[in-house]
């Protein structure tokens, strides 16, 4: 019988997000586990940050174990329970928004020199920030909407900014730079609600978008699987929000029938090719590895506009990722597998490289 590899799979953490991975993680156990190729390892990180060895994935419970990350003279990974060492062969990090889809987690799989699953530290870090990765998506010919930054404790000129939000067009949305699930993010009708928007995003980081909307889009997305240039993209998805004006962190989440999926989306064939080839020029161009999820809004005059690329989508069954290759033909499970052996490939790869000085 062919040994089960040990996956240690992470979730929860210090996030607006926590509740959405315990979620998605919850689904990626259990279908691990249903494969039979795995032995799973569920850590649960709670809002504090600290690590804990669950007896199966969820919330935090009473039969929880806590755990201490250590670095071993293997330089890999242990974690210490009941005084004994647990060694996973690989780190599943189904982790959303900061400090764990930021590149904050990937920063510690790299230092401690284990294969983890999905895009490294750079990729994570530049996609989690909108300005960065649409700078990227700009640079390379993908049609971005006007937009501008504001930081914390930089005064801006109230005026000028309004100003520029009536020249623009309404509406506008302000939304935090990093963060995900749409989290403090507000449509924007008339330029009086423009700055009470602003605090409101500045609550939950420390720069704020102010951006050019587009009225009564189709949000458009696009999944992507594989590193450098063998990546692949998915079918494109569309979700409709029923209840509430955009695809907010209520109709997400909250709202018992605030949207509905298509899966695959009913668009013209150009359109759905000029989507999965600027999801994957971004995912290249932000170095990507393993998978992420490109979000597109499609103007009512057929206009195109990449919005946000998230580098670890919702993963529950339900997601759009896992139904966006299911439609393509890759079932759930075979994307698992992908993701795992694609961490075991980018590991080798990083063993072959020369750490001696030439010369």
């Amino acid at each position: 019988m062919t040994e089960k590899v040990k996956v240690a799979v992470l979730y929860g953490g210090k996030s607006t997000e926590h509740e959405v991975s315990v979620h998605s993680a919850q689904t990626v156990c259990r279908v691990l586990q249903e494969s039979g190729k795995y032995e799973v390892i569920p850590v649960f990180i709670n809002r504090e940050g600290m690590w804990f060895l669950q007896k199966a994935c969820g919330p935090a419970a009473a039969t929880d174990e806590a755990l201490t990350p250590v670095i071993s003279h293997h330089g890999s990974l242990w974690v210490f329970a009941t005084k004994q060492f647990i060694r996973p062969q690989v780190y599943f990090p189904v982790l959303h928004g900061t400090n764990g889809e930021d590149g904050t987690m990937q920063g510690l799989l790299e230092a401690l020199n284990v294969p983890y699953v999905g895009c490294g530290v750079l990729a994570s870090a530049m996609a989690m920030d909108k300005e960065v990765s649409k700078v990227a998506a700009w640079k390379r010919g993908v049609p971005v909407l006007p937009y501008k930054k504001l930081s914390r404790g930089v005064t801006y000129d109230k005026s000028a900014l309004e100003h520029w939000a009536q020249q623009t067009g309404l509406p506008l949305f302000v939304k935090p730079v990093r963060l995900g699930s749409s989290v403090g993010v507000t449509k924007v009708k008339s330029v009086s609600a423009l700055h009470e928007a602003i605090a409101f995003a500045f609550r939950f980081d420390n720069d704020v978008l102010v951006e050019k909307g587009v009225e009564n889009p189709r949000e458009i997305f696009c999944g992507l699987l594989g590193d450098g240039e063998q990546v692949r993209s998915s079918l494109c998805g569309e979700l409709k929000t029923l209840k509430s004006e955009f695809f907010d962190y209520q109709a997400k989440y909250i709202t018992a029938g605030g949207c509905e999926t298509r899966v695959p989306a009913d668009l013209p064939e150009k359109t759905q090719a000029d989507i999965r080839q600027y999801s994957e020029v971004i995912f290249k161009a932000l170095r990507g590895s393993g998978l992420a999820r490109a979000d597109f809004l499609v103007g009512q005059d057929g206009s195109v506009w990449f919005s946000e690329i998230n580098t670890m989508p919702g993963m529950s069954e339900t997601s759009l990722y896992p139904q966006l290759f299911e439609a393509s033909g890759v079932p759930y499970p075979q994307v698992l597998d992908e993701l795992i052996a694609l961490a075991f490939d980018v590991q080798e790869q990083k063993h072959s490289l020369s750490l001696e000085r030439v010369g």
